[in-house]
């Protein structure tokens, strides 16, 4: 893959292909450890380790903020909080995750849709309805971890049976940046931080409403 790097982003960039005509030419950079070099190789940076790490230096101030905020988001953050445990690190680095944007005013369901004991029919309905997306499926709603996490792009699931919803979350930003593809705009302020807050990538500029997030964690 470290030779073909160049015919690939040449492709990315110029022909802006879709996801399912992309797959089907480089099928091996759909993999776990194929996206994270991929995104060595256009940024010089690990992805897995550092949004992992970085999403946990950030996790303390981020709740912090999250129990501060009023109103109806205020409420909702605490809905989330209020799931969090302390034994299971990955559920909470969702529940994060999840806070993040509902404190931004972002639908959490936009970037992670869950699906309990739902039909096969009304599962692949939800795929081919999603641009970009995580899904997680389960039989029962108590069931403490999901039977399958997967990706979604531009309808067709691009790779699944990953470990946990942190670790999706992880690989969709490094498959948009490897697919050139924009930001889904419903996402387009959870995207931004993580991108220049949490794996700290091109952060000399700011949206307003990042801006503002970034000096609170500073304060």
């Amino acid at each position: 893959m470290d030779k073909t790097f160049s015919y690939r982003r040449l492709e990315v960039v110029w022909e802006t292909p879709m996801v399912q005509d992309f797959q089907e030419r480089w099928p091996a950079l759909f993999d776990v450890l194929e996206i994270n070099a991929e995104f060595k190789r256009i940024t010089t940076l690990p992805l897995q380790s550092r949004f992992l790490s970085q999403l946990d230096i950030l996790s303390s101030k981020l709740i912090a903020l999250y129990k501060k905020r009023g109103g109806l988001i205020g409420k909702r953050l605490k809905s989330i909080m209020d799931q969090m445990t302390e034994e299971d690190v990955n559920h909470g680095r969702e529940s994060v995750l999840k806070g993040l944007c509902v404190y931004l005013n972002e639908d959490p369901e936009h970037l992670i849709r869950q699906h309990v004991g739902v039909s096969d029919t009304a599962f692949e309905e939800s795929v081919e309805e999603t641009t970009v997306g995580i899904f997680t499926v389960k039989q029962q709603e108590a069931q403490p971890t999901p039977d399958d996490v997967g990706i979604i792009l531009e309808g067709q699931i691009v790779i699944q049976d990953l470990d946990n919803v942190p670790l999706a979350v992880a690989l969709l930003f490094g498959l948009l940046y490897a697919l050139n593809m924009d930001y889904p705009h419903k996402l387009r302020y959870t995207f931004e931080v993580i991108q220049k807050l949490i794996m700290e990538l091109d952060g000399g500029t700011l949206s307003k409403k990042v801006q503002v997030l970034k000096n609170r964690l500073n304060e």
